[in-house]
């Protein structure tokens, strides 16, 4: 009997990461590393603008009109159009890649990007988006929250943080760092970085558009600890908790909370221990990314439905929902629903009424 279409998907699709991130974070010197370490892999590298990146010639072995290969195997390539157009073209050329890494400018959202992997037919049969990591530069963060939106908008949008060139600040500037950008994003977890060399394992392949990774994060990602909203609890909180009264007085990070504030956008995490209506839910969630989807760029939950033995994991991008039954509950779990939106001007009063409306 042959095997289902189904079955086989997830070997046949190559991973994307979207990678974003303000100008100067440190995106071409990773994007460098993966066109020339020697990491015996096959990666295609996507960018806006060739001559922006700083790619040295040298190292371009045969280079047609768009796509140069590296002298490590790999394939850098240029987006001047259409990215559904280029992705197909790749996807066509001999050999299998690891990986796709797209690279989107220092002032582009990523969500148009990130979008097209869920509404093209053609590049959905083939690529599977893995995750939206974005590049930080520890240092001048403050000044980019405080003259960009995008830059809090990267960040709130991000499956992942690569905080960079943290050797430029002390600890405890680091710290207030990565307290803004949990606030912006509670769900991210945030790698430190010098000079962007993280292990590329820890960068790519982190299948965060991955369903079923999402009951992998139990419940702890979803977790606002210490009744601070959206605060996820891990090694940094107990930091938190020992300079919470000085942390301001030794450098003069201390307004970079008022910049995530003015941004509009932090995440808002609702939870239940009761189990949820299916209807009720599905209208309820329908409704909302339909009228304040533009507002809302992300969104994950892990939720109990009345009389399924298995968790609904879904994800949101803006307007666009996924969701599927994963994974049983084991017998006596204790079951939860939580959910975590991040977004611009988000009305908790009205989200939290919405979710408890669902309630069985």
């Amino acid at each position: 009997m042959s095997e289902s279409p189904a079955a086989k998907a997830p070997e046949t699709k190559t991973p994307v990461t979207v990678l974003t991130g303000y100008l100067g974070a440190g995106k071409t010197t990773l994007l460098n590393r993966i066109l020339t370490e020697d990491h015996g892999k096959k990666y295609a590298v996507i960018i806006n603008e060739f001559g922006e990146i700083g790619i040295d010639n040298d190292l371009v072995v045969g280079a047609d009109e768009e796509v140069f290969e590296m002298s490590n195997g790999c394939v850098c390539c240029t987006v001047r159009g259409d990215l559904i157009r280029v992705l197909s073209g790749l996807m066509k050329r001999k050999g299998k890649f690891d990986a796709i890494i797209v690279e989107t400018t220092g002032l582009a959202d990523p969500a148009p990007v990130a979008q097209t992997f869920f509404v093209d037919d053609d590049v959905r049969a083939k690529t599977q988006l893995d995750s939206v990591t974005t590049v930080v530069d520890a240092k001048h963060l403050p000044l980019r929250l405080q003259d960009s939106r995008e830059a809090a908008e990267q960040i709130a949008f991000a499956d992942q943080i690569i905080l960079n060139k943290t050797d430029l600040v002390s600890e405890a500037e680091l710290r207030e760092v990565e307290s803004a950008i949990r606030r912006l994003n509670p769900l991210a977890p945030i790698v430190r970085t010098v000079r962007s060399q993280a292990p590329l394992e820890a960068i790519l392949g982190r299948r965060s558009f991955d369903l079923s990774r999402i009951t992998e994060l139990q419940p702890e990602f979803l977790n606002p600890a210490h009744g601070e909203p959206g605060h996820v609890h891990d090694e940094a909180c107990e930091h938190d908790h020992d300079h919470a009264g000085h942390a301001h007085e030794d450098h003069d990070h201390g307004h970079i909370h008022d910049h995530v504030a003015e941004s509009g956008i932090r995440g808002v995490s609702l939870s239940s221990e009761k189990p949820l209506d299916a209807n009720r839910l599905t209208g309820w969630l329908n409704n909302l990314l339909q009228t304040k989807g533009p507002d809302i760029l992300r969104a994950k939950g892990i939720l109990d439905v009345k009389g399924e033995d298995r968790r609904l994991v879904f994800q949101a991008v803006h307007m666009i929902l996924e969701g599927d039954f994963q994974g049983e509950w084991k017998p006596g779990e204790k079951r939860y629903s939580r959910m975590v939106f991040i977004g611009r001007d988000l009305d908790e009063a009205a989200l939290r009424a919405g979710f408890e409306s669902c309630i069985a």
